[in-house]
């Protein structure tokens, strides 16, 4: 029950980031609707065809179309009557990357996967449906820039593994490792939290000399 009211959520809110991505892009209905359900189902379609779960988690159960395309349109309609407020894209893709990577996470685990799988596939989970968001809407991936944004993900997947292995239960896991990603996240967000950078030399400059 826990996995799949942290899916719908997880549906839910990425569907909202992918709407305001394509709102913000002034996209037709159509494309909204599409970049919504991209968004909301991307990185749990990628993690059901690599653990081989069948049927698909959206195609095998209906509200998952339904939550996305009401999640949409709620969205498109409060962008036609208000004014978003800034950082609303980001805060609710923190939420969605939160939602998806313990969801992600706790699945595989519950397959017996090692470790490593765990914690890859909670960060697939997470990070995919915005990867594929931002390329539809022409923009640069999240998980290109220099702000932690994989790395929160990871951290997540890790915290819930380790509380979860630890006998911790399944709920403390699920909110040990969501707080870590949506910590993460705001502090990238607002406090410009990033990892160090490695510039590479241009060697044919320095044997130019001045």
């Amino acid at each position: 029950m826990i996995l799949y009211t942290l899916d719908l959520l997880g549906v839910a809110v990425f569907a909202i980031s992918g709407a305001l991505m394509a709102a913000r892009k002034e996209l037709d209905l159509l494309g909204v609707v599409v970049a919504a359900t991209v968004t909301a189902i991307g990185g749990g379609t990628l993690r059901d065809l690599l653990l081989d779960r069948n049927p698909i988690f959206w195609i095998a159960d209906p509200t998952y179309p339904t939550v996305i395309l009401v999640a949409a349109l709620l969205t498109l309609l409060y962008t036609r009557r208000a004014r978003v407020p800034e950082g609303a894209l980001r805060l609710a893709d923190a939420g969605g990357l939160a939602l998806f990577t313990v969801s992600g996470a706790a699945i595989a685990a519950r397959l017996g996967l090692p470790a490593p799988s765990v914690v890859l596939m909670g960060t697939l989970t997470g990070c995919a449906g915005g990867l594929l968001r931002d390329v539809l809407c022409n923009e640069v991936p999240l998980i290109l820039r220099r702000d932690v944004y994989a790395t929160a993900s990871i951290a997540g997947a890790i915290a819930y593994l380790v509380v979860w292995r630890a006998g911790g239960g399944e709920l403390p896991a699920v909110l040990v490792g969501m707080v870590f990603v949506i910590v993460l996240r705001v502090a990238a967000i607002y406090r410009g939290l990033h990892l160090p950078t490695f510039p590479l030399r241009d060697h044919t400059k320095d044997e130019e000399g001045p």
